[in-house]
């Protein structure tokens, strides 16, 4: 397959209960073809496409690495995707295996959610207290 034709396809997964399919990258591509005549007449309103049977958190991770492989990295689109990977129960090493990211990036996305359930399994040490300074 050659670049431009993965560029241009749009890449869903199939909803069998619902009979319906799910576009996990190309949105915009199908949103022009489908909202400019000229463009739906000229490509005849075909547009390559590529379905997916992947569960969640794969197409998670999958819609990551392309959004890395293209240069785009929205900051808080990954903080809240490692949030709902962490939701769903996938470790710190499986999103780094995963998405490609290293233990510290992780933990850095993880503080952006905010969200206190994220370290809920981290083993933290216990404090230090400083000595009283005698007078």
């Amino acid at each position: 397959m050659s670049t431009k034709s993965v560029q241009h396809q749009i890449v869903c997964y199939y909803v069998k209960e619902e009979d319906k399919y799910i576009i996990v990258d190309g949105f915009h591509r199908y949103r022009i073809m489908i909202d400019y005549p000229d463009i739906y007449k000229r490509e005849q309103g075909l547009i390559p496409v590529s379905v997916i049977n992947k569960t969640l958190d794969r197409r998670m991770a999958s819609t990551i690495r392309h959004n890395r492989a293209r240069g785009t990295h929205d900051v808080d689109l990954m903080s809240n995707i490692v949030k709902e990977l962490h939701e769903i129960g996938r470790s710190d090493a499986w999103i780094s295996k995963h998405l490609g990211m290293d233990r510290d990036e992780i933990l850095r996305l993880k503080q952006i959610t905010g969200l206190a359930a994220l370290f809920k399994d981290i083993n933290f040490g216990q404090a230090w207290r400083p000595k009283e300074e005698e007078e």
